[in-house]
């Protein structure tokens, strides 16, 4: 297989590439895996959760923006909240309908919504200010989930080189974030 974006990947999925869709798998189910074993306890409630992922990846790629979000983020948000949705359900039967109603809801109401979307805008204007390595590791660091190794690797630069543009890019972060 040649070397594909997770971008690619997803949007040949929309298209019905069943070869995109079976290499999509490949390069992220044991993420996705992991993403619904934390939540769910249970390898194989875990496994029947991200066979129903790649379901819903399939039917809904077209609903992806590329820029908009980045790929493994999109990918573990389907994860995590079929995850959550199957646990609740799980939960759900084993206390009753009580239950139910003890769940809270982790919808955000309009003002959070605000907040959330204002602090977005503001994050990205900071991870602008970085230089674009650095702030391409960043992301992958802490959104994507790469390892300190992988990103050395991937940028071909020393381990604690990657660990220190990463802790003077946090430090950075954080300035601009509290102007």
């Amino acid at each position: 297989m040649a070397l594909q974006t997770l971008d690619q990947l997803i949007a040949k999925t929309a298209l019905r590439d069943r070869g995109a869709f079976g290499d999509l798998y490949k390069v992220t189910s044991g993420k996705l895996f992991g993403v619904c074993l934390r939540i769910l306890k249970d390898r194989g409630q875990s496994e029947d959760a991200l066979q129903e992922v790649f379901v819903k990846i399939w039917l809904n790629a077209e609903n992806y923006r590329s820029g908009q979000y980045s790929p493994m983020s999109w990918l573990i948000t389907i994860a995590r909240n079929h995850a959550i949705d199957r646990w609740r359900a799980k939960r759900a039967l084993a206390e009753g309908l009580d239950a139910v109603e003890q769940i809270e809801d982790t919808a955000a109401n309009p003002e959070q919504s605000a907040i959330q979307t204002s602090m977005a805008r503001q994050i990205d204007k900071c991870l602008a200010e970085l230089e674009s390595d650095r702030a391409r590791a960043v992301q992958a660091a802490y959104v994507e989930g790469f390892s300190y190794k992988e990103l050395a690797e991937r940028h071909g630069v020393p381990l604690n080189t990657m660990r220190t543009w990463l802790r003077r890019s946090l430090i950075q972060l954080r300035e601009c974030l509290q102007r």
